[in-house]
């Protein structure tokens, strides 16, 4: 769990937002998992991982698993999956859950996915 995802959570129990289900086991075959799922609206939201870490011997920025090849493939495919199988799907980093950005987002897209 992440401080991105902990903060979220905070978040949504703040404004008294239920429903929501963290690490959620959406597919029927794989192992995988969304960091906030809502069943009932087929809504998730995935608190990207750190992107950056450390730096290499040269300066510059080491790389996170979800910004090497490998690590980027495998999240397009569990995305693809879940939106395959009807999830909406809401990738976000953990400044814009900091930022109360992707709560006011979510909170629109609610709203016009009952439009």
């Amino acid at each position: 769990m992440s401080k991105g995802e902990d903060e979220f959570e905070l978040q949504l129990r703040a404004i008294g937002f239920g429903g929501w289900v963290r690490e959620y086991k959406f597919h029927p075959t794989r192992k995988w998992r969304l960091d906030f799922a809502h069943p009932e609206l087929m809504i998730a939201v995935e608190v990207e991982g750190i992107t950056f870490y450390g730096k290499n011997k040269d300066g510059s920025m080491k790389l996170g698993r979800h910004q090497t090849g490998k690590g980027m493939e495998a999240d397009l495919e569990k995305y693809q999956e879940a939106m395959l199988l009807g999830w909406l799907v809401y990738r976000v980093s953990p400044a814009m859950v900091t930022k109360g950005v992707a709560l006011q987002t979510l909170e629109t897209l609610i709203g016009l996915k009952g439009k």
